[in-house]
């Protein structure tokens, strides 16, 4: 089980939303949290209701993840958790997509999670008591939903990191371990996701409520819950973290379609095989 009681813990996005449930359920289990987010506002707001310290960052830029990491180690020392939660999630048909709302899902969604894992790993795995890092995906990460082509590229590959992260640390940091949080329908404000694009930026991206009529009849959790969700994978040293278990069809009908193609080419290869010399 990892430790979190004393531990240090870093949550980007933690002003608002999932991340600031993650950093309440961080606290109350004993770590010592900071949180980070590009918003200042909401950032000041957060830090003095859950009495945190807070950091701005831009996840898209790397120099800014990385002055993080140093900042904590400064000021706190050994760093044992990092929550790479920040995140967006406005919606497009592919087709509608330009080249900068690519650029603008790739450089929070994906690189963002690039750029923490880059700048903490190595802190996690110096830290002579090893640590956990959570990177946070979607059940967009299992299973493909329209509208969402860019959110769901970041999503999945927010899933081949951290589940490739766990299986070299697995074999080179065993005492640092990777976590993806895949979150269903959570009360944020993920709906409002464009408030933080590049100034000037444009393209066929839209911020979209899904809590009505697509998903109005879904079960909805509080950012808390999703949070102690988080701090539970995390104890447990679990690979996933899944907010809506319940949700298993969506994902199934997927794996059925990839199992029957792989039953449909080994049927196929049977002919062949009985052919052969």
């Amino acid at each position: 089980m990892t430790e979190i009681n004393g531990r240090v813990a870093v949550v980007t996005g933690g002003a608002s939303g999932i991340g600031l449930g993650i950093a309440e359920a961080l606290r109350e289990a004993g770590a010592a949290v900071v949180i980070a987010d590009i918003e200042e506002a909401a950032l000041a707001r957060a830090s003095a209701e859950l009495r945190v310290t807070g950091k701005r960052v831009d996840v898209a830029d790397p120099d800014s993840v990385q002055r993080l990491a140093d900042e904590v180690v400064a000021e706190f020392g050994p760093v044992g958790i990092v929550v790479n939660n920040a995140g967006v999630g406005p919606l497009a048909r592919i087709e509608d997509l330009t080249l900068s709302d690519w650029d603008f899902m790739l450089n929070v969604n994906l690189k963002g999670v690039i750029h923490g894992v880059r700048s903490f790993l190595p802190l996690l795995i110096a830290n002579p008591d090893g640590g956990h890092l959570v990177n946070t995906g979607s059940m967009a990460s299992f299973a493909s939903m329209a509208s969402g082509g860019a959110y769901n590229v970041t999503k999945y590959g927010v899933a081949a990191l951290t589940e490739t992260l766990a299986l070299e640390l697995a074999e080179d940091h065993p005492a640092v371990r990777a976590t993806l949080l895949a979150p269903g329908t959570v009360r944020t404000n993920i709906k409002s996701s464009l408030r933080n694009q590049p100034a000037g930026r444009s393209g066929g991206l839209a911020d979209v409520d899904i809590s009505g009529a697509q998903a109005a009849d879904m079960r909805w959790i509080d950012p808390l819950e999703a949070g102690r969700i988080t701090v539970n994978a995390i104890r447990e040293n679990r690979l996933y973290a899944l907010t809506h278990p319940d949700w298993w069809p969506i994902v199934e009908t997927r794996f059925a379609q990839i199992e029957r193609a792989f039953a449909d080419g080994i049927a196929e290869l049977a002919p062949e095989a009985e052919a052969a010399p």
